[in-house]
């Protein structure tokens, strides 16, 4: 019960506006808790209010010690994409692109690869951009919104890149043969790729 409740005085200075006070609260639980899941939870909040107070060198550490001191990989990949975030809106493009190169849970590769897209653009890789445009696609549920925003930005930079069939042009398939019936195929069908995560993380 303690360590849930040490989370709160960090959760109720973020909700004041209050980045002193939840820099004191940040560290007391750090101190006592760092160990815990609630450490990097926290992490978590006080970047983002850090981020909205303007100070990004603040948000970016308490990114950096979650990215170091999570247990829990999908806390470790939410730090990873808003550090590029802030890295990307800061213009350093080249360490966004070294956050975001890291094994990730399935449900963030979307994610990933789109703002690797945004990165690769913006640095002027338009080519790379259109391949991590592709890759988002591919990996985002195809139901999903946000896909088809980053289909928007795939087809500004080129559209999607020719596949193997495509690549092959237009040639007349053979005449069809009568044939026996195909033995039974396997039960399971490959199914998509998985959701990305219902809210998309935000900028911290």
């Amino acid at each position: 019960m303690e360590r849930a409740l040490a989370i709160a005085p960090v959760s109720e200075a973020a909700r004041k506006g209050d980045p002193a006070k939840a820099k004191d609260a940040m560290a007391q639980l750090t101190d006592k808790f760092g160990g815990t899941s609630y450490a990097p939870r926290a992490a978590l909040v006080n970047a983002r209010q850090l981020f909205e107070a303007g100070d990004k060198a603040g948000a970016k550490a308490q990114l950096d010690w979650v990215i170091a001191n999570a247990s829990e990989d999908e806390l470790k990949a939410v730090a990873r994409y808003r550090l590029a975030e802030t890295q990307l809106d800061d213009k350093q493009y080249d360490n966004a692109l070294k956050t975001l190169d890291a094994k990730v849970p399935d449900p963030f590769k979307g994610l990933y690869a789109d703002l690797r897209g945004d990165a690769l653009a913006a640095a002027g890789r338009p080519a790379e951009a259109r391949a991590a445009y592709q890759d988002a696609v591919t990996a985002l549920d195809p139901k999903s919104p946000y896909r088809v925003y980053v289909q928007v930005k795939l087809d500004t930079v080129g559209g999607p890149l020719a596949g193997p069939a495509t690549a092959a042009g237009s040639a007349a398939a053979p005449p069809a043969v009568a044939a026996p019936a195909p033995a039974a195929t396997p039960a399971a069908a490959a199914t998509p790729p998985a959701a990305a995560p219902a809210d998309a993380p935000k900028k911290p």
